[in-house]
């Protein structure tokens, strides 16, 4: 077993604060430094590219932990490098919902009145 301490080199926070668990990840298929260049991540460590397989198709925070057997907070750190590089893009899930049409007032309503019922 790898101590998570070795994952994250000696970090113990993340450099951003803003992923939540259900932040939702998708690997960038075209990845842009903050400059506009292709990025090049160098060498990447093996939960890295984990994550980036797993983030083909969209994922949650909590998804990618619980696949990578990490804790959350070394995931983040992890997460934080990644879309650092522009190899991964984090979204808040409501800004997902909005692209979606956002939410129909009528099915909740709906879910609302048949679970009185019961």
């Amino acid at each position: 077993m790898v101590r998570p301490y070795t994952i994250t080199r000696g970090r113990t926070a993340p450099e951003r604060d803003d992923f939540t668990l259900i932040t939702v990840l998708t690997t960038a298929h075209d990845p842009r430094d903050e400059h506009g260049a292709a990025a090049r991540p160098g060498r990447l460590q093996p939960e890295h590219r984990m994550i980036l397989e797993r983030c083909l198709r969209p994922a949650a925070v909590a998804e990618v932990s619980a696949d990578l057997n990490l804790p959350v907070s070394v995931t983040k750190i992890l997460l934080a490098d990644l879309v650092s590089h522009g190899l991964l893009l984090a979204r808040a899930p409501l800004s997902v919902a909005r692209v979606a049409g956002g939410a129909d007032m009528g099915v909740l309503a709906a879910v609302r009145d048949g679970l009185r019922r019961l």
